[in-house]
């Protein structure tokens, strides 16, 4: 049962710690071990208790991004103040006090800005989703992961939302490249680069003028 959480936690830190690179211009490649052993310790002394795994949550990494706010003291002072807050009920009672509506917009604008900061990474290194070995299990992770689709085994054990997510993604961008031909495990894309081979320089008339549309 607790194998679902540990794929989907070891997901969300990987990635949020190269969001967290991408944004700072830092490569936190490294650190990527630190964060992932942190995370199972503290999930470890959580659950021991009864209490929940705990992950590096999104939407902190979208107020990041938003506030430009990377200092570490920063979330080192936040998180003593969550403790705080934490053992006091009445501040509970003010947050439940606070509209769904306000709160669930607030999740939209943050969950949307780590997504995007996804994208982002791709895009600086340069992963070409042309290629359907990229393009086909990054594509149905991401309807996995945001559309809640739900692998049940049996009663008692079921694979959904990120974690399944991400085991499609990794194990599928392996067996299809295991099984792809050559041309495209060499990033070949799949489509063409979007460019016309018409050229409005060379395709003119004696008096410097392109032909009108549709003219032999």
């Amino acid at each position: 049962m607790a194998l679902p959480v540990v794929i989907a936690l070891i997901a969300e830190n990987a990635g949020h710690v190269k969001a967290v690179g991408e944004m700072t211009g830092d490569r936190l490649d490294d650190q990527l071990g630190t964060a992932i052993s942190a995370d199972g310790v503290a999930t470890m002394l959580s659950t021991a208790v009864g209490g929940p795994a705990n992950t590096t949550y999104s939407e902190n990494i979208g107020v990041m991004a938003a506030t430009r706010v990377y200092s570490t003291a920063a979330y080192w002072a936040a998180a003593v103040f969550a403790l705080l807050f934490g053992v006091c009920p009445k501040f509970g009672a003010v947050v439940a006090a606070i509209p769904g509506g306000v709160l669930g917009g607030i999740t939209v604008i943050l969950y949307g800005m780590i997504g995007l900061l996804g994208a982002q990474i791709w895009v600086h290194n340069k992963v070409d989703l042309r290629n359907p070995l990229n393009l086909v299990p990054v594509a149905a992770g991401i309807i996995i992961g945001i559309g809640g689709v739900t692998l049940k085994f049996s009663d008692t054990f079921e694979l959904s939302g990120i974690a399944l997510g991400t085991i499609v993604v990794l194990s599928g961008y392996h067996v299809l490249r295991a099984l792809a031909p050559a041309h495209l495990r060499e990033q070949e894309p799949l489509l063409d680069e979007g460019t016309s081979s018409y050229d409005p320089v060379e395709d003119t008339d004696a008096a410097g003028t392109a032909p009108a549309r549709g003219e032999a």
